[in-house]
């Protein structure tokens, strides 16, 4: 089943195109590594995924429903690239912030129950922070942070999980453990993943799917697909194109 089908979908600014006739399916459990250059509409397009921006010619269907009809938004877990940072006296906790994840679920009812409290401690500890739990989220590291804003994005259990350079703030050893969770979300939870990032030459050790664009898609495939393409190879060189497939775990 496609969860995402994208249909010649294009998108402007100002008179200028950011996505030109894109179009790609994503099917269920899939995990896309979302890539291409600075200013390429990698944003662009997740937020036209989600409603957040109207294109101006195509069509986006999740879950077999159209934008305007689609009703199920706690299927669909997003941490977006800019997060500003909070304010030291800002009030919430870290539990607090991840509990606003549970508001998609139709079972919510504005208060916390056992289970919405065990689900915010599992997904705590299984991002190594149970322990600042009770901490304001304006005393912590950017790093720690983004981790509660991850958590916040996945407490939920969403089917589909979008997010948009999550680890950009993260220290390596955090990153390889995060990387391992979207891993374990993937493979164990069955959740389907698109992730984008800046990291072409690493991206293939998580990722099974390559979707590159720059305005228009560039490429849509496995990896290995990717690596037997000799257009890929004129596009990014040939020794790119091996460090990238060296990266990618066949």
């Amino acid at each position: 089943m496609n969860v995402i089908d994208v249909r010649n979908l294009s998108f402007s600014y100002n008179g200028v195109d950011v996505l030109k006739d894109i179009s790609f399916a994503v099917h269920g459990e899939d995990y896309v590594g979302l890539a291409g250059p600075n200013g390429s509409g990698k944003t662009t397009l997740l937020k036209a995924l989600l409603g957040i921006v109207a294109p101006a010619r195509g069509v986006v269907r999740l879950f077999d429903h159209e934008l305007n009809d689609f009703r199920d938004w706690h299927k669909i877990g997003y941490l977006p690239q800019k997060l500003n940072a909070f304010n030291p006296h800002f009030p919430s906790t870290v539990r607090e912030i991840v509990a606003l994840g549970l508001i998609s679920k139709r079972t919510f009812s504005g208060r916390l129950d056992k289970a919405d409290r065990m689900a915010i401690d599992r997904t705590l500890d299984r991002l190594h922070i149970l322990d600042i739990g009770d901490s304001l989220i304006g005393e912590l590291s950017g790093g720690q942070q983004q981790r509660v804003l991850i958590a916040r994005a996945i407490v939920h259990k969403p089917e589909i999980v979008i997010l948009d350079e999550p680890a950009s703030a993260l220290d390596p050893d955090t990153r390889e453990h995060f990387f391992s969770i979207l891993r374990d979300l993937n493979r164990a939870d069955h959740a389907t993943v698109i992730l984008v990032t800046h990291d072409i030459g690493s991206i293939g050790q998580h990722a099974g799917k390559l979707l590159y664009i720059d305005r228009k898609v560039i490429f849509y495939g496995s990896f290995d697909d990717f690596c037997r393409s000799e257009n890929m190879a004129a596009l990014f060189g040939g020794n790119a194109q091996h460090i990238i497939c060296h990266q990618h775990d066949r």
